[in-house]
């Protein structure tokens, strides 16, 4: 069979290197002979195929990192909760209360990760230095 003649757009000409270890290239290669086909052609399919993960704006980022920050002095203060309550002593905080409020916490910090962010919003990104609060 012939082959047929492809448009000079399909035609790959470029290459595009990767760096990968001794274990990864042989990965590479196990999974492509029992795909049947290629490493190219798998490494293709995969990177031009596969969903890729979500990106956050630079705001969901910076109050992602924020809530961290405050999740580390709440555990310091659970802590301190925790120590004077061994001790016999008056404890600084409600420790249930405390423990309510890492779970809220760690529950929006888990939503911010997991939100999907608008192509729109990406293209607005540069301009994020000028966002204003309705």
């Amino acid at each position: 069979m012939a082959n047929r003649k492809q448009s000079k757009a399909l035609v790959r000409k470029h290459i595009f290197p990767v760096r990968l270890s001794d274990i990864e290239l042989d990965l590479i290669r196990m999974k492509s002979q029992d795909a049947g086909m290629s490493a190219s052609e798998m490494m293709r399919r995969n990177a031009l195929m596969r969903p890729l993960p979500k990106r956050l704006s630079k705001i969901s980022l910076q109050t992602y990192w924020e809530l961290g920050q405050i999740g580390n002095n709440l555990n310091q203060l659970v802590k301190a909760t925790n120590t004077a309550i061994k001790m016999g002593r008056t404890p600084p905080a409600n420790p249930e209360l405390l423990q309510e409020l890492l779970s809220l916490l760690h529950q929006c910090r888990r939503d911010i990760a997991s939100d999907d962010i608008d192509d729109e919003d990406w293209e607005d990104e540069e301009s994020d230095d000028d966002w204003e609060a309705d």
